[in-house]
């Protein structure tokens, strides 16, 4: 039997009606579904690196327990319009949640972060070994941008590597951010927190911005007290000003192979450029990332004439004037052990 126009379009028009009552279900169904029904309820960290496409990202759902079905997961991206809108980044993910609620996660890029702190007196190394440990870095990349001076020009830093520049701060880092980024977060970080009259300052004092961040990372190394900070600044500034060497024993093996251990006396004769037993000045660049107490310290030394100081083994120094009062100095906390060592200034 034929079928008249008006047939044809109710025909046309049920088969359209059933079609969206389909695609609404479908959606419904995959929106409210369960991930994988048959999993735990333990979170999964899963990492998405940059420029991965939507049916790789299925399949490491997948593969990781987070999904049931790839194809669903990608039924649903398509509904929804998501195809292109996930994003790359470290995840906690759980098989209880929806294929929507994952799917919303990856469209919103509510990525994972990781709260690193770094101490005050770290080198770059130590940094990057921290980095590197929560997966952050590769280590090798993060050095070789650390000793890349045209990188630093990039960040504003005009000094041949990043070293002393890496403010020692809580941050609170992505993986997948990157390298460069996590540097220029760092960079930014330093300066911000220097106060605004600090380059001024280290121009009156003669050493200018990197002189002094170099000094303040010299001063880190040595102090533990932040009261007694002002007083090791002293203690260099009076020492650079007579052109007597700074006989830092830090400078003596930074760089060195195995270098967070007790230092020797073979260190102090250790032929470097950092070592200040054996180079007038300060060493070519700073040591470590020094704190703002150890940056303001630097341009702010106390109004003492004191030239060396020894450690008395409670975290404290004792300060002298003179080479004969530092030696006394030197018999009594470090023993004969240091006679070696009571020219020193540490």
């Amino acid at each position: 039997m034929a079928t008249g126009a008006g047939g044809r379009l109710r025909i046309a028009g049920s088969a359209a009606l059933l079609l969206l009552l389909t695609t609404v279900g479908v959606r419904t169904y995959l929106q409210s579904a369960p991930a994988d029904r048959g999993s735990s309820a333990l979170r999964t960290v899963v990492y998405i690196p940059p420029g991965k496409g939507v049916q790789s990202i299925a399949r490491q759902l997948r593969e990781s327990g987070v999904i049931h079905s790839a194809w669903a997961f990608l039924a649903l991206a398509y509904l929804e319009g998501s195809l292109k809108r996930l994003q790359s980044g470290e995840y906690e993910l759980s098989p209880e949640m929806s294929l929507r609620e994952i799917l919303q996660k990856l469209e919103a890029g509510r990525v994972v972060t990781h709260q690193v702190t770094i101490p005050e007196g770290f080198t770059a190394d130590d940094v990057a070994a921290l980095l590197a440990s929560e997966q952050l870095v590769e280590r090798p990349h993060f050095m070789a941008l650390v000793n890349d001076a045209g990188f630093a020009k990039k960040l504003g830093v005009s000094a041949p590597a990043l070293e002393g520049y890496l403010f020692p701060d809580t941050y609170r880092l992505t993986r997948g951010m990157g390298e460069e980024e996590i540097l220029r977060v760092m960079v930014t970080r330093f300066r911000q927190a220097l106060p605004p009259d600090f380059q001024t300052r280290a121009d009156r004092l003669g050493l200018g911005l990197h002189g002094m961040v170099t000094l303040a990372s010299l001063i880190e190394k040595e102090a533990v007290l932040d009261e007694e900070r002002p007083l090791i600044s002293a203690v260099f500034h009076n020492r650079l000003r007579r052109n007597m060497p700074l006989q830092s024993d830090p400078t003596a093996i930074y760089g060195a192979p195995g270098g967070k251990r007790r230092i020797r006396a073979v260190d102090l004769q250790r032929k470097s450029p950092y070592n200040t037993y054996l180079n007038l000045g300060l060493p070519p660049g700073p040591i470590a990332n020094p704190g703002l107490a150890s940056l303001l310290a630097a341009i702010q030394p106390s109004r003492v004439n004191f030239l060396y100081f020894v450690a008395k083994n409670d975290s404290s120094h004792a300060f002298s004037r003179t080479l004969e009062q530092h030696a006394r100095a030197v018999r009594l906390y470090q023993g004969a052990g240091a006679k070696s060592r009571q020219d020193s200034s540490s």
